[in-house]
C-alpha cells in the first residue's frame, strides 16, 4: 500500500533549540546577578553539542565556559571561541602545555599543580589556575588540612612568574536537596578557605561553588561566578519541581518515526525475554531507537508520544528498537497505520519529559540527555529566528516561533559587564 510521507531531518534526531538555551542562560543570569554565569559544556554540552551550545550561551550573556577535560576546551578553541574557559579534571596524560598555549584556565587541587608548573616552565609562559578546595564532596579538591600549604605553594610559583591564581572554587554535594544541612557546612568551609587564601596574598578574580541547584536555591552561594549546567539545558535539578515552574525551557527533543505496525493476538510475547505478553488482541508499533542510541535498556514503561497520544514502552528495550502497545486493533495496513508517523520520546511543553524517562530507568535527567549517542543526528533549530540546521547540512526554514516572555532580563541587561562583551565578541568573530 502507499504510506503517507512525513518529512523529517533525520531517521533519528535530537533536535536542539538554541533559543531555549539562550532563554535559560538569560533567565539564570538574571537570578544570580550581580554574579556572572559559567556555562558548563562538558560531555559535548550534556549531549547538546559543545560548540553550538557554547556560542548560544555566550550570545545570551554567559561570561565563562566550563568543561571537565582540557581536550574539550581545545575543541572550543579550535572552533574559534575565545571566551574564558576552565577545565578541572586531569590525568597524567593531560596536555597542560596545550592548555597554557591556548589560554585555557586549569583547575588544580594536588599533584596537578606541579604538572601545570612544569609545562609552564618548559613553555616559559605562565598558567592561569583556579585552586580547588574539597569542602565535602570527597572527589578532587585539596583536603582542608593541606589547604594552607597548597595555597603557599601556588603563591611561590606565582612569585616565580609561572602561574597566576585566577580563582578559588569548590563543588556542592547535595544542593539539589535544599533541606540538607551539608550545603551550609560546605559554604562555611568555602568561606574559610577563601579567607585563608586571601590572607596569604591571593588576589583572585573569581570565587565559585554554586551549580544549577545552588544558583536557584542559595543566593548566599553565588559569590562572583555560578556554574550553570543542567539548568542551561532547561531541566530541573529538584525533585517535584518542573522546568516550567523554574522558568526553564527544555532544549532537546528526541524523536524518530514509527517503522512498523502490526496486529497481534492475545498472549503475544514482546522483545527479548518475553517479559511482556499482550492481554488481548492489539496493535504493536516499532520505534527505531534503542540502547545503542542511548536510550536506557532498563527504561521499560518510558513514554512515547505519537499523534498527540502517549504510549508506554512494553517489553525490553533492545539495541536498536523498542515496542509500544497501541491498545486497539484495526490499525495496521489501513490509512490509520502509524508507520511513518513522528514518535517523540521527550521534549518541551506538551511532550513527555526527560524526567519521565529518568524515572522509568531508575536514573536522573542528567544521564538521560547526556547518553544520547552519536548515532542520533543533532539538528539545531532557532525557534526565535525560524531556522534549523542539521549537523553537516545547511539551514532549513521553519515557521518562526517568538520566545515567550518569562521575566528574564533583556539581552542588553544581562549581568556580566565586560566579560559579557568578550563572550559576544567571541561569537561574532566565528
Amino acid at each position: 500500500m502507499n504510506y503517507p510521507e512525513f518529512p523529517s531531518p533525520a531517521e533519528r534526531a535530537a533536535v536542539i533549540d538554541l533559543a531555549a538555551i539562550r532563554h535559560n542562560v538569560r533567565h539564570l543570569s538574571h537570578i544570580v546577578s550581580p554574579a556572572r554565569v559559567m556555562a558548563v559544556v562538558k560531555a559535548d554540552a550534556y549531549g547538546h553539542g559543545a560548540v553550538q551550545t557554547a556560542r548560544a550561551a555566550l550570545e545570551a550573556g554567559a561570561a565563562w565556559l566550563g568543561v571537565a577535560h582540557i581536550s574539550e576546551a581545545l575543541e572550543l578553541r579550535a572552533a574559534g571561541i575565545t571566551a574564558p574557559v576552565l577545565a578541572w579534571l586531569h590525568t597524567h596524560q593531560t596536555k597542560f602545555d596545550e592548555a597554557i598555549r591556548e589560554n585555557i584556565d586549569v583547575g588544580v587541587s594536588g599533584w596537578d599543580l606541579d604538572a601545570v608548573v612544569a609545562a609552564a616552565r618548559e613553555l616559559e609562559m605562565p598558567a592561569r589556575v583556579h585552586l580547588k578546595i574539597d569542602t565535602g564532596l570527597g572527589r578532587n579538591g585539596c583536603p582542608e588540612e593541606l589547604w594552607e600549604a597548597f595555597v603557599g605553594r601556588a603563591l611561590a610559583y606565582q612569585e616565580e612568574g609561572l602561574l597566576r591564581v585566577v580563582g578559588i572554587f569548590s563543588h556542592f554535594a547535595v544542593a539539589d536537596e535544599p533541606h540538607r544541612p551539608e550545603t551550609d557546612q560546605q559554604l562555611e568551609k568555602f568561606r574559610i578557605a577563601v579567607a585563608v587564601a586571601e590572607d596569604a596574598g591571593v588576589d583572585r578574580e573569581v570565587r565559585h561553588i554554586a551549580n544549577t541547584p545552588g544558583a536557584l536555591s542559595r543566593p548566599d552561594a553565588h559569590f562572583d561566578l555560578v556554574r550553570i549546567g543542567l539548568g542551561m539545558y532547561g531541566l530541573s535539578p529538584f525533585a517535584g519541581q518542573t522546568p516550567a515552574e523554574l522558568g526553564l525551557r527544555p532544549a532537546m527533543t528526541l524523536k524518530t518515526t514509527i517503522s512498523a505496525c502490526k496486529e497481534v493476538p492475545a498472549g503475544q510475547g514482546v522483545s527479548y525475554g518475553l517479559h511482556y505478553r499482550t492481554q488481548e488482541p492489539t496493535t504493536l508499533a516499532l520505534v527505531p531507537l534503542g540502547y545503542a542510541d542511548g536510550v536506557p535498556r532498563v527504561a521499560t514503561g518510558g513514554p512515547v508520544q505519537v499523534d498527540g497520544q502517549v504510549y508506554p514502552v512494553v517489553g525490553r528495550i533492545a539495541m536498536d528498537q523498542m515496542v509500544i502497545d497501541l491498545g486497539r486493533t484495526g490499525i495496521a495496513g489501513t490509512e490509520d497505520s502509524l508507520v511513518g508517523r513522528e514518535a517523540v520520546l521527550f521534549g518541551g511543553e506538551g511532550l513527555p519529559g526527560v524526567d519521565e524517562w529518568a524515572s522509568a530507568a531508575g536514573s536522573i535527567n542528567y544521564e538521560i540527555i547526556t547518553r544520547i549517542s552519536e548515532r542520533v543526528s543533532r539538528t539545531y533549530i532557532d525557534s526565535a529566528a525560524g531556522t534549523a540546521e542539521e549537523s553537516g547540512t545547511g539551514p532549513i526554514a521553519l515557521e518562526a516561533v517568538p520566545e515567550a516572555p518569562s521575566g528574564e532580563a533583556p539581552s542588553g541587561d544581562v549581568p556580566g559587564g565586560t566579560a559579557e562583551a568578550t563572550g559576544a565578541e567571541a561569537v561574532r568573530a566565528q
